[in-house]
């Protein structure tokens, strides 16, 4: 199950829209000085006997990284807007969330959608150094965890990697 594409009831076109948002906060990050890295969650309630929708998906919390802003080495984009998601919920278990994130998750924040429960990650650019949701590890699909969760990479690839690429090398430039 954990490594089945689009297991969600959002479409490509959907999930495209909902990388959009999450470039958005990407951009924001590195306005702020921050690496371009955006995440946003939308909530899809199902009904748990029929796994059928019982209510339109919606956006739940948005998020860019703010490690440089906030001197937290946790300040990542996708921790930060599944804090987010919870408060909003009022609950720890966001099993009916889909994370959208421009640079594939590294272990912690991966693992926090472990632990969150989350239904899938949408992924746009993989992190050769850290991806840990099939790059490097594949915490999503490790069936001696409790929890595994679709992923679909690739999203808006080329539009994340060009945003992460051009950051860094004006930072390059200033040096």
């Amino acid at each position: 199950m954990a490594n089945q594409e689009n297991t969600s009831r959002i479409d490509a076109a959907a999930d495209a829209a909902y990388m959009r948002l999450a470039l958005e906060e990407a951009r924001a990050a590195a306005d702020a000085g921050e690496v371009p890295i955006g995440a946003v969650v939308v909530h899809e309630p199902v009904d748990r006997g029929t796994r059928r929708p019982i209510a339109e998906p919606r956006v739940i919390a948005r998020a860019h990284n703010l490690r440089e802003t906030t001197r937290d080495p946790a300040g990542h984009a996708e921790l930060l807007a599944l804090r987010e998601a919870a408060r909003v919920l009022d609950a720890w278990r966001l099993t009916d969330c889909t994370v959208y994130v421009t640079l594939e998750p590294c272990i912690m924040c991966a693992g926090l959608m472990h632990q969150a429960r989350v239904s899938r990650c949408v992924y746009g650019a993989p992190d050769q150094k850290a991806g840990a949701l099939g790059t490097l590890y594949s915490v999503h699909a490790d069936e001696r965890l409790n929890h595994q969760f679709a992923v679909t990479p690739g999203v808006l690839r080329d539009e994340c990697v060009g945003m992460l690429r051009d950051f860094f090398a004006s930072r390059r430039k200033k040096k």
